[in-house]
């Protein structure tokens, strides 16, 4: 585990100790309208003076307009490289707040408080930030990691259960990817979960080592990308259909049924293996109805995918439960004929 993330319920104590022990000349907090009412009157006391910055919750907002109007604030703030940014709230302030103290200034510091189990096990952690662009996922971005990472499970206890499965897709997928035992005992008790720092304790631990042993993402650390490929793809296009966008869980939970589907088409993993995986999603994520038009059109924006060098689609798929390869190339056809299969589950 990285000496920077802490984790447990003293995390808020060492968040205080931080900005009391660095001389940062100015503390500015990132929330939205959810955070600022159930999150950050628990922050607050271990606050020093501080400013907030306010913006609207969701992917529809995580926009170049909205880092602009985050750029005029902290201008209006006086905010120097000596200051620090608090980025309190879910995947979409972490990413677009990191992003937005990176480039200020040509950079500030920043520390992350996740409050959400998917920015916990996921987004604070690795360095990444970013924004959408013209509704492509994280179309815009740099590397650039935070200060600190101060992750607190109570504020789990603010979610609601959506939310929760949301996340929750994201620690299915580092078992897929580096831990077979886990994936064997956490299939038999689902969402059951009284412990969630334990949960997270693990999930944090392999995202940063995959992360420690690859920080910028030119080889191995493309197998946290598994369910990425496609379940950017199916999260991109319904972004843009009102009253049918999932949250970014739901569509990874799609992506890694359809790529181990995919695993197994391609002789790389055993029809048992995708059984086993198929059954557990099935039983924790509602089915999403896709027509013909909606697979025509998804398969189109993996084409914009990160990882494709090239024409060439690239993905993450599974050789066995605990163990991914990366940089599979694999055919829009594919991609369609995976996204048929799911839609006749």
């Amino acid at each position: 585990m990285s000496e920077t993330i802490t984790i447990g319920s003293d995390a808020l104590q060492q968040l205080k100790e931080l900005l009391q022990n660095r001389a940062f000349s100015k503390v500015a907090v990132l929330v939205d309208e959810n955070t600022l009412v159930h999150c950050y009157p628990l922050v607050k006391p271990y606050l020093p003076e501080h400013h907030l910055i306010q913006i609207q919750s969701g992917e529809a907002h995580k926009t170049l307009q909205t880092c602009e109007y985050i750029w005029e604030r902290m201008t209006e703030l006086n905010l120097d490289r000596w200051s620090v940014l608090v980025n309190l709230g879910g995947g979409v302030i972490g990413d677009m707040g990191g992003f937005c103290a990176a480039l200020f200034k040509r950079g500030l510091y920043f520390v992350q408080v996740p409050t959400t189990l998917l920015a916990q096990v996921d987004a604070s952690v690795g360095g990444k930030t970013g924004i959408d662009f013209h509704g492509l996922k994280n179309h815009i971005g740099v590397y650039k990691e935070p200060v600190a990472v101060f992750i607190n499970p109570a504020f789990l206890q603010t979610l609601p259960q959506r939310e929760l499965k949301s996340g929750y897709a994201e620690i299915i997928k580092h078992w897929l990817i580096a831990d077979a035992e886990m994936f064997e005992t956490q299939r038999n008790v689902g969402l059951f979960i009284e412990n969630w720092e334990e949960l997270i304790r693990h999930s944090v631990s392999i995202k940063a080592a995959v992360v420690k042993a690859d920080p910028l993402e030119v080889g191995y650390r493309k197998v946290l990308n598994f369910g990425h490929t496609i379940g950017h793809a199916v999260e991109s296009y319904l972004m843009e259909k009102p009253g049918r966008e999932l949250l970014h869980g739901e569509a990874i939970a799609i992506g890694m049924l359809c790529e181990t589907y995919l695993s197994v088409k391609k002789g790389l993993l055993a029809k048992e293996a995708l059984d086993k995986i198929e059954t557990f999603l099935v039983s924790v994520y509602e089915k999403v109805s896709l027509i013909e038009d909606d697979i025509q059109s998804i398969s189109r924006f993996a084409l914009q995918d990160k990882k494709n060098s090239g024409a060439t689609i690239n993905c993450t798929l599974l050789t066995s439960i605990g163990k991914a390869v990366y940089d599979q190339p694999i055919t829009l056809t594919e991609i369609q004929e995976a996204l048929r299969y799911y839609s006749l589950l």
